[in-house]
Protein backbone atom coordinates (compact mmCIF):
# COMPACT_ATOMS: atom_id res chain seq x y z
CA UNK A 1 0.00 0.00 0.00
CA UNK A 2 1.27 3.51 -0.75
CA UNK A 3 2.36 5.59 2.24
CA UNK A 4 -0.06 8.12 3.70
CA UNK A 5 1.25 11.66 3.46
CA UNK A 6 0.58 14.14 6.22
CA UNK A 7 -1.92 16.77 5.20
CA UNK A 8 -0.22 19.87 3.76
CA UNK A 9 -0.18 23.01 5.87
CA UNK A 10 -3.00 25.51 5.51
CA UNK A 11 -0.67 27.76 3.51
CA UNK A 12 -0.38 25.01 0.89
CA UNK A 13 -4.08 24.17 0.60
CA UNK A 14 -5.15 27.02 -1.67
CA UNK A 15 -2.44 26.58 -4.36
CA UNK A 16 -2.87 22.81 -4.21
CA UNK A 17 -6.64 23.18 -4.66
CA UNK A 18 -6.10 25.42 -7.67
CA UNK A 19 -3.67 22.90 -9.17
CA UNK A 20 -6.15 20.07 -8.66
CA UNK A 21 -8.81 22.06 -10.54
CA UNK A 22 -6.36 22.78 -13.35
CA UNK A 23 -5.38 19.12 -13.54
CA UNK A 24 -8.99 18.00 -13.66
CA UNK A 25 -9.67 20.30 -16.60
CA UNK A 26 -6.59 19.08 -18.45
CA UNK A 27 -7.50 15.43 -17.82
CA UNK A 28 -10.95 15.94 -19.34
CA UNK A 29 -9.54 17.78 -22.33
CA UNK A 30 -6.86 15.16 -22.99
CA UNK A 31 -9.23 12.22 -22.44
CA UNK A 32 -6.93 10.67 -19.86
CA UNK A 33 -8.58 8.98 -16.93
CA UNK A 34 -7.44 7.43 -13.67
CA UNK A 35 -8.36 3.76 -13.95
CA UNK A 36 -8.59 3.82 -17.75
CA UNK A 37 -7.77 0.09 -17.87
CA UNK A 38 -9.99 -1.03 -14.99
CA UNK A 39 -12.28 -2.95 -17.34
CA UNK A 40 -10.08 -3.72 -20.34
CA UNK A 41 -6.99 -4.85 -18.39
CA UNK A 42 -7.54 -4.80 -14.60
CA UNK A 43 -4.02 -6.04 -13.84
CA UNK A 44 -2.28 -3.42 -15.98
CA UNK A 45 -0.91 -1.23 -13.19
CA UNK A 46 0.08 -4.14 -10.94
CA UNK A 47 1.98 -5.76 -13.82
CA UNK A 48 4.00 -2.59 -14.42
CA UNK A 49 4.57 -2.19 -10.69
CA UNK A 50 5.88 -5.73 -10.36
CA UNK A 51 8.33 -5.27 -13.24
CA UNK A 52 9.64 -2.02 -11.77
CA UNK A 53 9.94 -3.44 -8.26
CA UNK A 54 11.95 -6.44 -9.43
CA UNK A 55 14.26 -4.28 -11.54
CA UNK A 56 14.98 -1.74 -8.80
CA UNK A 57 15.56 -4.40 -6.18
CA UNK A 58 18.51 -5.65 -8.21
CA UNK A 59 19.64 -2.30 -9.61
CA UNK A 60 18.76 0.82 -7.58
CA UNK A 61 20.09 3.35 -10.16
CA UNK A 62 17.43 2.13 -12.60
CA UNK A 63 14.86 4.19 -10.67
CA UNK A 64 16.32 7.50 -11.79
CA UNK A 65 16.71 6.25 -15.35
CA UNK A 66 13.03 5.36 -15.52
CA UNK A 67 12.06 8.82 -14.28
CA UNK A 68 14.37 10.42 -16.83
CA UNK A 69 12.90 8.16 -19.52
CA UNK A 70 9.47 9.62 -18.77
CA UNK A 71 10.77 13.20 -18.77
CA UNK A 72 12.66 12.83 -22.06
CA UNK A 73 9.69 11.12 -23.68
CA UNK A 74 7.25 13.87 -22.71
CA UNK A 75 9.52 16.77 -23.61
CA UNK A 76 10.26 15.42 -27.09
CA UNK A 77 7.08 15.18 -29.20
CA UNK A 78 4.91 14.62 -26.13
CA UNK A 79 4.26 11.62 -23.89
CA UNK A 80 3.87 9.09 -26.70
CA UNK A 81 6.64 6.52 -26.09
CA UNK A 82 8.56 7.81 -29.12
CA UNK A 83 11.74 7.48 -27.06
CA UNK A 84 11.27 3.70 -27.01
CA UNK A 85 11.42 3.25 -30.78
CA UNK A 86 14.63 1.74 -32.12
CA UNK A 87 16.63 3.31 -34.92
CA UNK A 88 16.25 1.88 -38.41
CA UNK A 89 18.61 1.92 -41.41
CA UNK A 90 16.82 5.05 -42.63
CA UNK A 91 16.31 6.88 -39.33
CA UNK A 92 18.21 7.60 -36.11
CA UNK A 93 15.72 7.49 -33.26
CA UNK A 94 15.50 9.63 -30.12
CA UNK A 95 17.11 7.05 -27.86
CA UNK A 96 20.31 7.19 -29.92
CA UNK A 97 20.72 10.96 -29.63
CA UNK A 98 23.61 12.28 -27.54
CA UNK A 99 21.18 14.01 -25.18
CA UNK A 100 19.54 10.68 -24.31
CA UNK A 101 22.76 8.93 -23.30
CA UNK A 102 21.84 8.95 -19.59
CA UNK A 103 18.35 7.58 -20.22
CA UNK A 104 17.75 3.90 -19.52
CA UNK A 105 15.34 1.34 -18.21
CA UNK A 106 14.19 0.22 -21.64
CA UNK A 107 14.44 -3.41 -20.60
CA UNK A 108 12.07 -2.75 -17.68
CA UNK A 109 9.47 -1.33 -20.04
CA UNK A 110 9.97 -4.30 -22.37
CA UNK A 111 9.42 -6.77 -19.52
CA UNK A 112 6.21 -5.08 -18.42
CA UNK A 113 4.92 -4.78 -21.97
CA UNK A 114 5.65 -8.44 -22.76
CA UNK A 115 3.57 -9.52 -19.77
CA UNK A 116 0.79 -7.09 -20.66
CA UNK A 117 0.65 -8.43 -24.22
CA UNK A 118 0.31 -11.95 -22.86
CA UNK A 119 -2.51 -10.96 -20.50
CA UNK A 120 -4.25 -8.15 -22.44
CA UNK A 121 -2.99 -8.11 -26.03
CA UNK A 122 -3.17 -4.82 -27.90
CA UNK A 123 -4.67 -2.97 -24.95
CA UNK A 124 -2.10 -1.05 -22.88
CA UNK A 125 0.02 1.57 -24.61
CA UNK A 126 3.76 1.80 -24.20
CA UNK A 127 3.30 5.49 -23.34
CA UNK A 128 1.17 4.55 -20.35
CA UNK A 129 3.71 1.92 -19.28
CA UNK A 130 6.40 4.64 -19.24
CA UNK A 131 4.21 6.97 -17.16
CA UNK A 132 3.29 4.25 -14.67
CA UNK A 133 6.88 3.01 -14.42
CA UNK A 134 8.11 6.51 -13.53
CA UNK A 135 5.55 6.74 -10.72
CA UNK A 136 6.51 3.30 -9.42
CA UNK A 137 10.23 4.09 -9.64
CA UNK A 138 9.68 7.09 -7.36
CA UNK A 139 7.60 5.00 -4.97
CA UNK A 140 10.16 2.20 -4.69
CA UNK A 141 12.82 4.84 -3.99
CA UNK A 142 10.92 5.96 -0.90
CA UNK A 143 8.81 8.63 -2.56
CA UNK A 144 5.05 9.17 -2.83
CA UNK A 145 2.48 7.13 -4.73
CA UNK A 146 -0.18 8.88 -6.79
CA UNK A 147 -2.95 8.12 -9.26
CA UNK A 148 -1.70 8.27 -12.86
CA UNK A 149 -4.30 9.24 -15.49
CA UNK A 150 -3.94 6.80 -18.40
CA UNK A 151 -5.29 6.37 -21.89
CA UNK A 152 -2.31 7.62 -23.91
CA UNK A 153 -1.58 6.16 -27.32
CA UNK A 154 1.81 5.56 -28.90
CA UNK A 155 3.44 7.80 -31.49
CA UNK A 156 4.71 6.69 -34.87
CA UNK A 157 7.71 9.00 -35.26
CA UNK A 158 11.04 9.19 -33.40
CA UNK A 159 13.88 11.43 -34.60
CA UNK A 160 17.19 12.06 -32.85
CA UNK A 161 17.54 15.40 -34.64
CA UNK A 162 14.77 17.04 -32.58
CA UNK A 163 15.87 15.88 -29.11
CA UNK A 164 18.46 18.50 -28.09
CA UNK A 165 16.30 21.46 -29.09
CA UNK A 166 13.40 20.24 -26.94
CA UNK A 167 15.26 19.43 -23.72
CA UNK A 168 16.54 21.90 -21.11
CA UNK A 169 20.33 21.96 -20.98
CA UNK A 170 22.41 21.45 -17.79
CA UNK A 171 24.01 24.86 -18.38
CA UNK A 172 20.71 26.77 -18.59
CA UNK A 173 19.91 29.72 -16.35
CA UNK A 174 16.41 30.13 -14.90
CA UNK A 175 15.15 32.19 -17.84
CA UNK A 176 16.23 29.52 -20.31
CA UNK A 177 14.88 26.65 -18.22
CA UNK A 178 11.59 28.47 -17.69
CA UNK A 179 11.24 29.04 -21.43
CA UNK A 180 11.89 25.35 -22.07
CA UNK A 181 9.18 24.32 -19.61
CA UNK A 182 6.77 26.99 -20.82
CA UNK A 183 7.03 25.61 -24.35
CA UNK A 184 5.53 22.40 -22.97
CA UNK A 185 2.76 24.16 -21.07
CA UNK A 186 4.55 23.86 -17.73
CA UNK A 187 5.16 26.68 -15.26
CA UNK A 188 8.22 28.00 -13.47
CA UNK A 189 6.91 26.33 -10.33
CA UNK A 190 6.75 23.04 -12.24
CA UNK A 191 10.40 23.61 -13.17
CA UNK A 192 11.43 23.85 -9.52
CA UNK A 193 9.26 20.96 -8.36
CA UNK A 194 10.23 18.56 -11.13
CA UNK A 195 13.91 19.43 -10.75
CA UNK A 196 13.53 17.83 -7.32
CA UNK A 197 13.61 14.48 -9.13
CA UNK A 198 17.37 15.06 -9.15
CA UNK A 199 17.33 13.84 -5.57
CA UNK A 200 17.96 10.45 -7.17
CA UNK A 201 20.31 9.57 -10.00
CA UNK A 202 23.53 10.63 -11.65
CA UNK A 203 24.94 12.92 -14.34
CA UNK A 204 27.98 12.61 -16.59
CA UNK A 205 31.06 14.78 -16.10
CA UNK A 206 30.19 16.61 -19.31
CA UNK A 207 27.13 18.10 -17.62
CA UNK A 208 29.24 20.11 -15.15
CA UNK A 209 32.34 21.13 -17.12
CA UNK A 210 30.86 24.57 -17.82
CA UNK A 211 31.26 25.35 -14.11
CA UNK A 212 35.04 25.49 -14.35
CA UNK A 213 37.31 27.85 -16.27
CA UNK A 214 40.87 29.12 -16.31
CA UNK A 215 39.71 31.89 -13.96
CA UNK A 216 38.37 29.52 -11.34
CA UNK A 217 35.23 27.68 -10.36
CA UNK A 218 31.66 28.89 -10.57
CA UNK A 219 31.24 31.26 -7.57
CA UNK A 220 27.90 29.67 -6.70
CA UNK A 221 29.69 26.40 -5.89
CA UNK A 222 30.59 25.53 -2.34
CA UNK A 223 34.44 25.67 -2.50
CA UNK A 224 35.02 22.22 -1.00
CA UNK A 225 32.34 20.71 -3.22
CA UNK A 226 33.84 22.47 -6.24
CA UNK A 227 37.28 21.01 -5.55
CA UNK A 228 35.75 17.55 -5.28
CA UNK A 229 34.04 17.98 -8.63
CA UNK A 230 37.25 19.22 -10.26
CA UNK A 231 39.19 16.22 -8.99
CA UNK A 232 36.44 13.87 -10.13
CA UNK A 233 36.21 15.42 -13.59
CA UNK A 234 39.65 16.90 -14.33
CA UNK A 235 39.83 19.46 -17.13
CA UNK A 236 40.47 19.52 -20.04
CA UNK A 237 40.00 15.76 -20.52
CA UNK A 238 37.41 14.39 -18.07
CA UNK A 239 36.24 10.80 -18.27
CA UNK A 240 33.10 11.26 -20.37
CA UNK A 241 31.61 8.04 -19.01
CA UNK A 242 32.09 8.88 -15.33
CA UNK A 243 28.90 9.43 -13.34
CA UNK A 244 28.47 11.77 -10.38
CA UNK A 245 25.53 11.69 -7.94
CA UNK A 246 23.02 14.47 -8.47
CA UNK A 247 22.30 14.42 -4.73
CA UNK A 248 25.43 14.16 -2.58
CA UNK A 249 23.41 13.35 0.53
CA UNK A 250 21.10 10.49 -0.51
CA UNK A 251 21.18 9.83 -4.23
CA UNK A 252 19.19 6.57 -4.15
CA UNK A 253 16.44 7.84 -1.81
CA UNK A 254 13.63 10.11 -2.96
CA UNK A 255 13.49 12.95 -0.44
CA UNK A 256 13.93 16.72 -0.31
CA UNK A 257 17.72 16.62 0.12
CA UNK A 258 18.20 18.06 -3.38
CA UNK A 259 16.85 21.40 -2.16
CA UNK A 260 18.98 21.27 0.98
CA UNK A 261 22.00 20.76 -1.27
CA UNK A 262 21.12 23.83 -3.31
CA UNK A 263 21.02 25.93 -0.14
CA UNK A 264 24.55 24.74 0.63
CA UNK A 265 25.92 25.49 -2.86
CA UNK A 266 26.08 21.78 -3.71
CA UNK A 267 23.84 21.59 -6.74
CA UNK A 268 25.65 19.42 -9.26
CA UNK A 269 24.69 21.23 -12.47
CA UNK A 270 24.52 24.98 -12.97
CA UNK A 271 20.85 24.69 -13.97
CA UNK A 272 20.21 23.15 -10.55
CA UNK A 273 22.13 25.73 -8.54
CA UNK A 274 20.53 28.57 -10.51
CA UNK A 275 17.20 27.72 -8.88
CA UNK A 276 18.63 28.89 -5.55
CA UNK A 277 20.60 31.90 -6.77
CA UNK A 278 17.69 33.34 -8.77
CA UNK A 279 15.36 35.40 -6.52
CA UNK A 280 12.26 34.21 -8.41
CA UNK A 281 12.78 30.52 -7.67
CA UNK A 282 14.75 30.71 -4.42
CA UNK A 283 11.65 31.00 -2.16
CA UNK A 284 10.24 27.74 -3.47
CA UNK A 285 13.61 26.00 -3.07
CA UNK A 286 13.70 27.17 0.55
CA UNK A 287 10.13 26.06 1.14
CA UNK A 288 10.79 22.54 -0.15
CA UNK A 289 14.07 22.29 1.76
CA UNK A 290 12.17 23.08 4.93
CA UNK A 291 9.07 20.97 4.28
CA UNK A 292 9.47 17.52 2.70
CA UNK A 293 5.72 16.89 2.74
CA UNK A 294 5.09 20.07 0.76
CA UNK A 295 7.60 18.97 -1.86
CA UNK A 296 6.07 15.49 -2.03
CA UNK A 297 2.52 16.80 -2.47
CA UNK A 298 3.49 19.28 -5.16
CA UNK A 299 5.71 16.78 -6.94
CA UNK A 300 2.83 14.39 -7.45
CA UNK A 301 0.73 17.10 -9.07
CA UNK A 302 3.61 18.28 -11.26
CA UNK A 303 4.25 14.74 -12.49
CA UNK A 304 0.61 14.43 -13.54
CA UNK A 305 0.91 17.75 -15.38
CA UNK A 306 4.09 16.52 -17.10
CA UNK A 307 2.25 13.39 -18.16
CA UNK A 308 -0.32 15.52 -20.02
CA UNK A 309 2.16 17.12 -22.42
CA UNK A 310 1.04 16.71 -26.04
CA UNK A 311 -0.52 13.31 -25.40
CA UNK A 312 -2.16 11.28 -28.15
CA UNK A 313 -5.56 9.86 -27.29
CA UNK A 314 -8.63 8.47 -29.00
CA UNK A 315 -7.80 7.48 -32.56
CA UNK A 316 -4.40 9.21 -32.68
CA UNK A 317 -1.32 7.01 -32.85
CA UNK A 318 -1.61 3.32 -32.04
CA UNK A 319 -1.16 0.73 -29.29
CA UNK A 320 2.20 -0.82 -30.14
CA UNK A 321 2.59 -4.56 -29.72
CA UNK A 322 6.33 -4.09 -29.35
CA UNK A 323 7.44 -0.84 -27.73
CA UNK A 324 10.58 -0.73 -29.89
CA UNK A 325 8.80 -0.69 -33.26
CA UNK A 326 5.57 0.56 -34.78
CA UNK A 327 3.02 -2.05 -35.72
CA UNK A 328 3.46 -3.40 -39.24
Amino acid sequence: MPPRLRAPSSRMLEPLFVLVLQLSAVCIQAQLLVGFYDSSCPRAESIVQQSVMMAIQSNRPLASRLVRLFFHDCFVQGCDASILLDSTPNNTAEKDSRASATVGGYEVIDAAKNTLEAVCPGTVSCADVVALAARDAIFFSGGPHWDVPTGRRDGLVSQASVVASNLPDPSFNVDQSTASFSAKGLSQSDLVVLSGAHTIGFAHCGAIMNRFSANGSDPTLDPTFGKMLESSCPSPSPDATKLLPLDVLSNTIFDNAYFVNLQAGKGLMSSDQALFTDPRTKPLVNAFAQNANSFSANFQLAMVRLGQVQVKTGSDGQIRKNCRAINS
